[in-house]
C-alpha cells in the first residue's frame, strides 16, 4: 500500500494579498442549493459515439439517463431508490454501475441494458465487496473484476461476462497480493504485494507464466505501476525512489530499474499520465500546485485543450470521457465559484455544444474566491492552503471556519466546494491548510506526519489558526473547527488539545479513540495493519502517546459546544468512534449534539440526509459565532 492507495483512509506555493471581494448584491442562496444533487451530472459517450448518457436524479437518487447522441427521446436506465449510484461506465450495448448498501462500503458491480431491463448483480453475495480491473474496451461482452467472496481480507481476479453473469477466475490470490494490472490486451501481468510494511512488484511476461517478484521497497517509496507501454513490453511508473518529489519513468520489468524520466516537477509531486488508446500515445502529465495543471506530451493534444480553453476564458478546463474513436470527446468548464457546464466537443469541427449546467440554481457571481495562502508553521515548514471570505466582506475580524481535510493522506485542492460555498455565503470565512502528511508536496512532508496525529499535525492547524488572528483576518473568539473523517479527528484534537481556541466545533464521522479505531478498520485492510502501525501508532509501544491523543480520554478538557454527525454503517470509522465520545461527554452532564443516519456510513451521500446535516450545522454555529 502506497501513499496513494492510503489516501483513501482513512496549496498556495505562495502567499497572496487578501482582499475584500465586491459586494453581493442579493441575499445568499438557500441552503438546499448548496447541497441539492446536480441537476445532470457525469456525462458520458458510447463507445461507438450514437449515445449520450448521464446522471439525474429520480426519486431524489442519482441514476443513468441514456438519449441517442443525434438527440431523441431520453430514457431512464436505472431505477434506483436506496442511494445515488456511486459510478457507472458504457460496456457495449449495456451499462455497468457500481452500487453498495446504506454506505456499508461493498460495492457490487451490476449490469443493465439501454431500456433498464435484463438487470443482473454480477457479483453477488452477503458483505462482499467488489472493484473493476480493467473494462476490457476492445471485448464488448466481458470486464475483469476483482471480489472478496472467498476471504474478506483479500482480492481474486475474474473474467465476467456482463450479461448472465458467469465468471472465470483468472488469478487467485496467494493472501498478500493487494493490487493487480493488465496490459493493453487485458492480460493479467503485474501484481504488488504487502506484508505490512514492505511492498513487492511482482511480474509475468505471459498469463502463462508464474508471477515472480522484481523489486521490493519500504512502504516509504514509491514505485506505483500506471500501465504498459503501448508495445506491453514496459511499465510507466509513478516513482520517489531515491528522491523527493515523485516522478513519471518509463521502467523495465527486466531490470526492475527506472529508465527514461517522462516528466517531473521541481516543488510538487508528478501526478500520473494520460494518454491516447486510439493512437497509442501518451498526452499529458498532470500535476497539482496550488491548483491542477498539466504538462502536455503530444502536439496534437496541446493544440485541442487550447482550441478549447480560447471558447471557455475565464474557466478551468477537463476532458471528462470520450468515444472510442476519439472524435467527440465531454468536456467541463468549472471554477471555484462553479460545479460549470458541461459541453459536447467534436474534434473535426471544433464546435462545442452546450449539453447542461450542473447547478444552474448556483450563480457564481453570488459566490465566493477560493485564494491559496500559506504561512510557517512552529517548526519551520511552509503549510499551504485556500482561504474564502464572506463576498463582501472586509478581510479583518470575521468569524472563522477552520476546515482541515480528511485523509489524512490526501490534500485540498483549488475547485468549487459546496461545503466552503455554503458557509462563506452565511458569513464565515473558511481556511483549509495542508497540513503536514498532506500529499502532493514529496516524501519528507509526507513522511513529518507519522506518528504525529494530535502532534504535529495538530501543531499546523493550530499555527494557521494563530496567523489568522495575527493577520486580523479572525475574530479570536469566533473561530469554530468542521472537519470530516480524519478532519474529525482533528476537530475533537482540537477542542482537547487545545481547549481555549475554539468557540464551537463540529465533527463528522471522525475518530475519538485511536486504539478502538485501530481494531475496528475493515477486514481488506488487515494487510496494511503493520504499516498503520508506523503511521499513526503502535497501540502496546505507542501506548502513553495514543492516550494522550485519543480525544476520548481527554473529554474532561472540552468546554466548547459540540455538534457530531454519524453514519451507523461507517466502515471506516465505526459508530463507536462517535457513541465514545457522546457518553464521555454526558457521563459529566455536558450536552452534545448527535445526529446519527441509519442508512448512511463514511460521510452523508443521501441527499435528504446532506440536507439535515447542514441545517443543523446552519443552526448550531449562527448560534455560537453569531455571524
Amino acid at each position: 500500500m502506497n501513499r496513494r492507495m492510503t489516501s483513501c483512509l482513512m496549496a498556495g506555493l505562495m502567499a497572496v494579498g487578501v482582499v475584500a471581494s465586491p459586494p453581493s448584491p442579493k441575499a445568499p442562496p438557500p441552503l438546499r442549493d448548496f447541497f441539492r444533487n446536480p441537476e445532470k451530472t457525469g456525462f458520458a459517450i458510447s463507445p461507438d459515439g450514437k449515445y449520450l448518457s448521464w446522471l439525474a436524479p429520480y426519486e431524489k437518487r442519482l441514476n443513468v439517463f441514456v438519449r441517442p447522441l443525434a438527440g431523441g427521446p431520453e430514457q431512464r436506465v436505472t431505477s434506483e431508490t436506496a442511494r445515488d449510484l456511486a459510478g457507472y461506465f458504457w460496456k457495449g450495448d449495456r451499462i455497468l454501475y457500481v452500487k453498495d448498501f446504506g454506505g456499508d462500503e461493498n460495492f457490487h458491480v451490476v449490469s443493465v441494458d439501454l431500456a433498464g431491463k435484463d438487470l443482473k448483480d454480477l457479483t453477488p453475495g452477503e458483505k462482499l465487496r467488489a472493484q473493476i480491473e480493467d473494462e476490457l474496451e476492445d471485448d464488448p461482452g466481458y470486464v475483469l473484476i476483482s471480489h472478496n467472496r472467498r476471504d474478506p481480507k483479500v482480492f481474486d481476479v475474474f473474467r465476467v461476462d456482463v450479461k448472465s453473469g458467469k465468471e472465470v477466475q483468472v488469478a487467485q490470490n496467494p493472501g498478500n497480493i493487494t493490487g493487480w494490472l493488465t496490459d493493453h490486451d487485458g492480460r493479467l501481468r503485474v501484481a504488488t504485494t504487502n506484508d505490512g510494511v514492505n511492498t513487492s512488484l511482482l511480474y509475468r511476461a505471459s498469463e502463462k507464466d508464474e508471477f515472480k517478484p522484481i523489486l521490493t521497497t519500504n512502504f516509504k517509496e514509491t514505485v506505483n505501476p500506471l500501465f504498459f507501454t503501448f508495445d506491453n513490453r514496459r511499465l510507466y511508473v509513478a516513482s520517489n525512489r531515491g528522491r523527493d518529489k515523485q516522478a513519471i519513468f518509463e521502467f523495465d520489468p527486466a531490470t526492475a530499474k527506472e529508465g527514461k524520466l517522462i516528466f517531473e516537477h521541481s516543488e510538487v509531486d508528478a501526478g500520473g499520465l494520460v494518454f491516447s488508446r486510439k493512437r497509442k500515445t501518451l498526452l499529458a502529465a498532470p500535476f497539482t500546485t496550488w491548483k491542477t495543471d498539466r504538462h502536455f506530451l503530444d502536439a496534437e493534444a496541446k493544440a485541442m485543450f487550447e482550441k478549447v480553453q480560447a471558447q471557455l476564458p475565464g474557466y478551468e478546463v477537463g476532458f471528462a470521457g470520450n468515444d472510442k474513436a476519439e472524435e467527440k470527446f465531454i468536456v467541463a468548464a468549472f471554477s471555484d465559484r462553479t460545479r460549470g457546464k458541461r459541453y459536447l466537443y467534436e474534434k473535426a469541427s471544433g464546435k462545442l455544444t452546450l449539453l447542461a449546467e450542473v447547478s444552474p440554481w448556483l450563480k457564481e457571481e453570488e459566490l465566493s474566491e477560493m485564494k491559496p495562502v500559506s504561512y510557517t508553521s512552529r517548526d519551520g515548514l511552509t503549510i499551504h492552503g485556500y482561504l474564502t471570505l464572506p463576498k463582501g466582506k472586509e478581510a479583518k475580524n470575521l468569524p472563522v471556519v477552520i476546515n482541515p481535510h480528511g485523509g489524512p493522506w490526501a490534500r485540498d485542492v483549488w475547485r468549487f466546494n459546496p461545503e466552503v460555498q455554503f458557509l462563506a455565503s452565511r458569513g464565515y470565512a473558511v481556511f483549509q491548510m495542508n497540513f503536514r502528511g498532506s500529499t502532493g508536496y514529496g516524501r519528507k512532508f509526507w513522511e513529518a506526519s507519522f506518528k504525529q496525529w494530535g502532534g504535529t499535525m495538530q501543531d499546523d492547524v493550530t499555527d494557521g489558526v494563530k496567523w489568522l488572528v495575527s493577520k486580523g483576518i479572525a475574530d479570536p473568539k469566533r473561530v469554530a473547527i468542521y472537519g470530516g473523517s480524519y478532519g474529525g479527528y482533528t476537530t475533537l484534537a482540537g477542542i482537547t488539545l487545545t481547549p481555549d481556541l475554539y468557540a464551537a466545533a463540529v465533527d463528522y464521522v471522525g475518530v475519538s479513540n485511536l486504539f478502538t479505531f485501530m481494531k475496528t478498520i475493515p477486514p481488506y485492510w488487515k494487510p496494511f495493519l503493520a504499516m498503520m502501525y508506523e503511521m499513526v501508532g503502535d497501540p502496546e509501544k505507542d501506548k502513553a502517546r495514543m492516550e494522550a491523543t485519543s480525544p476520548v480520554f481527554l473529554a474532561d478538557r472540552i468546554k466548547t459546544p459540540l455538534f457530531i454527525a454519524q453514519g451507523a454503517k461507517d466502515p471506516r470509522v465505526n459508530k463507536d468512534e462517535s457513541d465514545q465520545m457522546v457518553a464521555a461527554l454526558k457521563k459529566r452532564g455536558v450536552e452534545v449534539e448527535y445526529m446519527v443516519k441509519d442508512n448512511e456510513g463514511h460521510g452523508f451521500r443521501n441527499e435528504e440526509n446532506r440536507f439535515a446535516f447542514y441545517e443543523a450545522m446552519e443552526r448550531f454555529l449562527a448560534k455560537h459565532l453569531k455571524p
